[in-house]
C-alpha cells in the first residue's frame, strides 16, 4: 500500500515575508511610546521597542504635536554692516581752523614825533636800538651814567629817545632821573658790588661764578645781559659758568682777555669767545681754535663764556 508522501512545508511567500517587517513597524508607529509585542505563527513573541523621541522631531499624533515658537529674530531689525559716516565739521569748526592757520600780523611799530620832554640817565650799559624790539638792530651801547634826551612815548617797555639827532629806542627800566654812582671797586680793580642790572642770574651760582659776574658787570657796563645756571649738565648745570652777552667784538675780546689775565684771582678754569678757547691746563698754548658748531651762539660769537672751579678765587 502506497504511503502518502509527506507534504513539504510551504515556504512563506514574498508577501508574507514583507508583512513580517512592515506590520510591526506600522504597529510601533501607532502605539507611540508604548512597547508593542507581536506573535507570528510558528515563532515566539517578538518585542518591538520604539526609537527615542527627539526634541526636534514631531509626531503625527495630534496629542503629541509640538508647536514651534515663532522666530523672533526674524522680526527684529538687523544691524547695518556699512560704516557709520563721520560727521562733517560745522561752519564754526571750519572758521576756527582757518583762524588757527592764519598768520598773526604783528602790531605796526609806531613812528612818534621826536618831541623831547626831558632827560634821564642810563643805569647800566644801555643798548641804543632802531626799533622797540629785543631782536632789533643795536646802533651802539652807551656806558652807565650816560645822559639821554627822552620823549614821553613808551611802547612795549621801550622809551623813544633822541640820540645823535635821531629817534631811537632804549629799555625804559634802565633809565633814571638821577645819575647813578660809580660802582665800588676792591683792591686790584675787581669789584664785588652787586650789579645795577640785577643779580637774579646769581641764583644757583658758585662763589667763583658770582665773583666773575660782578667783576664783569662793574668793569664793562656795555654788558647788560648775563646767563647763569641751566639744565643739561656741564658747567652751567652745576652753577660753575657765566655767559656775558656782548655783540661788540672789541668789547668782547677785551673782556675775554681781562678774565684770562685774572683767572687765578677769579677762580677761572676756562674762557671761550669767538670760536676760541683758553684753559688753565693748556695756558701756555694761548687761544686755541674750536670746531664749527653751526651758529653764532654755539660758536660763542655773541657772548663770552667763563667756567670756574667753584670756590678757588683769591680776589
Amino acid at each position: 500500500m502506497d504511503r502518502p508522501r509527506p507534504r513539504r512545508a510551504l515556504r512563506p511567500t514574498l508577501a508574507v515575508r514583507l508583512a513580517r517587517v512592515v506590520v510591526p513597524a506600522a504597529f510601533v508607529a501607532v502605539t507611540g511610546t508604548a512597547v508593542a509585542a507581536a506573535t507570528w505563527p510558528g515563532q515566539q513573541a517578538q518585542i518591538a521597542y520604539p526609537a527615542p523621541v527627539s526634541s526636534a522631531s514631531t509626531s503625527t499624533s495630534p496629542s503629541l504635536t509640538t508647536q514651534r515658537s515663532p522666530d523672533v529674530s526674524r522680526d527684529l531689525p538687523r544691524p547695518s554692516l556699512s560704516p557709520t559716516p563721520k560727521a562733517s565739521p560745522t561752519a564754526k569748526t571750519k572758521t576756527k581752523a582757518k583762524a588757527a592757520k592764519a598768520k598773526v600780523t604783528p602790531d605796526p611799530v609806531p613812528t612818534p614825533a621826536l618831541d623831547v620832554a626831558g632827560s634821564k640817565y642810563a643805569t647800566v650799559g644801555l643798548n641804543i636800538r632802531t626799533d622797540p624790539e629785543m631782536d632789533s638792530k643795536v646802533i651802539t651801547v652807551v656806558p652807565t651814567g650816560t645822559k639821554l634826551s627822552v620823549t614821553a612815548t613808551v611802547y612795549k617797555g621801550f622809551r623813544f629817545v633822541s640820540y645823535m639827532g635821531k629817534g631811537r629806542w632804549v629799555r625804559n627800566q634802565y633809565l633814571s632821573h638821577k645819575k647813578p654812582k660809580p660802582a665800588k671797586k676792591s683792591a686790584g680793580g675787581i669789584s664785588s658790588a652787586a650789579c645795577k642790572s640785577g643779580n637774579r642770574v646769581e641764583s644757583g651760582l658758585t662763589r667763583d661764578a658770582i665773583r666773575v659776574h660782578r667783576a664783569l658787570c662793574a668793569r664793562y657796563p656795555q654788558i647788560s645781559s648775563f646767563g647763569g645756571t641751566r639744565s643739561g649738565g656741564g658747567f652751567h648745570g652745576s652753577g660753575q659758568a657765566v655767559d656775558a652777552m656782548i655783540s661788540n667784538s672789541s668789547v668782547g675780546w677785551d673782556a675775554a682777555n681781562w678774565v684770562r689775565a685774572n683767572a687765578k684771582r677769579l677762580g677761572v678754569s676756562e674762557v671761550i669767545y669767538a670760536q676760541k678757547i683758553w684753559t688753565v691746563q693748556r695756558s701756555s698754548e694761548g687761544w686755541r681754535g674750536m670746531s664749527d658748531r653751526g651758529s653764532a651762539t654755539a660758536n660763542h660769537y655773541d657772548h663770552v663764556h667763563v667756567s670756574v672751579y667753584g670756590n678757588r678765587g683769591t680776589g
